[in-house]
């Protein structure tokens, strides 16, 4: 559950982003960090190791939209994808409040994009989380990649669920907006059903049903007009 600090009336949610090693993780964090305002995000922390350089702890707050009153500030945080770091992926998922899925479109990647979500499933259920009922947005990365699966191929064999998602060029800053106001939403709609709190978005729209069309692609933005962007369609 998100942490509240009442002090600075503040609501601190996290949010991590899940998948195979090298889909588009780190990419992800990266890419929206150099996107947003200065003042808008903190310093990037990453930590790695000798032996894989998708291991890093990326933390990005970012003030969007309000609960009750108070502000919210997201957290968000990169897990590495090999299987031997899986003890570091459960720590990292410790007090989730939201999971972006990042898959990679590229084909012969299916298998581990199947054995990723299902230790997704079964490190979430270890804190008495149901995946299926959690926060959770797919996001096809490498969309423009050659051979790739299809978006319906994708949703058959990873998507059973039903969950939001949106389409992805990572490094391109294509389709990184609109999976931040997706779990953004999510994520905040979930805390407000929870606390029985009021969520108030800047346009007044509801949060995305289960069945979520795809979000459309849009070109990378300049900072100020990303940040403005989102709080918009929050």
């Amino acid at each position: 559950m998100a942490n509240i600090n009442y002090a600075n009336k503040e609501i601190i949610i996290k949010i991590v982003y899940y998948g195979p090693g090298m889909s588009g993780k780190t990419t992800n964090l990266q890419v929206l960090h150099q996107m947003v305002p200065k003042d808008a995000a903190s310093k990037m922390i990453s930590l790695a190791t000798e032996q894989d350089r998708t291991l890093f702890f990326d933390l990005l707050p970012i003030s969007l939209g309000s609960v009750k009153g108070f502000n919210t500030k997201f957290q968000l945080y990169t897990v590495p994808g090999q299987v031997y770091y899986n003890t570091t992926r459960k720590l990292v998922l410790n007090g989730v409040d939201g999971v972006v899925f990042v898959a990679d479109s590229q084909m012969g990647k299916m298998p581990e994009n199947k054995e990723s979500l299902e230790n997704l499933r079964e490190n979430l259920a270890e804190y008495g989380i149901d995946m299926t009922k959690f926060a959770v947005v797919m996001q096809y990365n490498k969309r423009d990649l050659n051979p790739i699966y299809s978006i319906e191929e994708l949703q058959r064999e990873l998507n059973p669920y039903g969950f939001p998602y949106a389409e992805a060029i990572a490094f391109k800053g294509q389709g990184l907006m609109e999976t931040l106001k997706l779990i953004s939403k999510i994520t905040l709609q979930r805390i407000g059903s929870k606390t029985g709190a009021q969520v108030q978005y800047a346009d007044g729209s509801p949060p995305p049903a289960q069945q979520a069309q795809p979000a459309q692609q849009a070109q990378p933005a300049s900072s100020s007009e990303f940040f403005k962007n989102l709080q918009k369609k929050m």
